[in-house]
């Protein structure tokens, strides 16, 4: 059953959290994986918007929501949008599992005022089984977020919020908005500023306004001028600076992994394995190889045979 992301407050009624955003500190947005028991659920509508992604075995499914009614095979990746303030009743054969995403109704003002000159023309509207690859693939990488068992990045999870809101938008961007990439000067002050804040808490609204640019079109422009998104810039860059403090060994891996903005040393492992392919731990064994080999060339020389 899609679209069932109740208050955290709310009875179970059937649908039990199984991965909960709650304690992440998304600001804006959140998300359940929820187990769904077969039958009949009614969902009172909600302030916020809903977005539910099935996942797991197909499930016959009956939909009616906002005069929508839809009787569909559920498969993984179809997704219900209900807008904020919009009841329905769903009826599922079989258990289910489905990511649930809310989006406050804040949230996607603000984004939808960025977008367009007049940000009540621009709205989420109601659909049932929705089929949208990019939609999907969003939805998974928060998912992933949920299910990763470790601090998540907040600037990562905002860009996936944001991206989610954005796709959901019946909106244009307005024209003067549309530029091609950062001038050279806005991409050294925003890459600048990411470096001499490494191991803080970076937002994307933050780094937008530095150059007075709107979170979403800031996105855009920063992908296409450093030819990355903006959370994977800064994950690299976080990364980078660890392995220069691990070899020159001046810190442990805990305390590096909090200079430069990790939540800890595993949070570290995570992502250095990731960017570069190897471990604090394995990248100190190196360096103590190389001061070994520099102490006894002979050693070094017997290496290099």
């Amino acid at each position: 059953m899609n679209a069932v992301l109740e208050d955290a407050m709310a009875p179970a009624g059937g649908r039990v959290a199984l991965k909960s955003s709650d304690a992440l500190g998304w600001r804006g947005f959140g998300a359940q994986v929820l187990a769904i028991q077969a039958g009949r659920h009614r969902i009172a509508g909600t302030a916020y918007h809903r977005i539910g992604v099935h996942f797991g075995a197909p499930v016959r499914a009956h939909c009616v929501c906002d005069g929508l009614r839809l009787a569909r095979l559920q498969a993984e990746g179809d997704a219900d949008v209900v807008p904020a303030g919009l009841d329905g009743v769903w009826t599922d054969d079989a258990d289910c599992t489905v990511l649930s995403i809310r989006l406050e109704d804040a949230f996607v003002h603000e984004i939808a005022g960025q977008l367009v000159r007049n940000p009540d023309t621009a709205t989420i509207q109601p659909r049932l089984q929705m089929r949208d690859a990019r939609l999907q693939h969003l939805a998974w990488a928060l998912r992933a977020e949920l299910e990763a068992g470790e601090a998540s990045d907040p600037l990562y999870a905002e860009s996936i919020g944001t991206a989610i809101a954005v796709r959901l938008l019946d909106a244009a961007a307005p024209p003067e908005a549309r530029r091609a990439m950062l001038s050279p000067r806005q991409a050294a002050r925003v890459t600048d500023y990411i470096e001499s804040h490494l191991d803080g808490r970076l937002t994307l609204a933050e780094l937008a306004a530095l150059v007075e640019l709107s979170v979403p079109h800031f996105k855009v422009l920063f992908r296409a001028t450093l030819g990355m998104p903006v959370h994977q810039y800064v994950v690299r860059r976080r990364v980078e600076r660890a392995k220069t403090l691990l070899l020159d060994g001046h810190l442990n891996a805990t305390q590096v992994a909090l200079e430069v903005g990790f939540a800890h040393q595993s949070h570290l492992a995570h992502w250095m394995n990731r960017v570069l392919g190897v471990t604090p731990r394995e990248i100190m064994r190196e360096k103590t190889a190389r001061s070994t080999a520099c102490a006894d060339p002979s050693a070094l020389a017997s290496r290099d045979r």
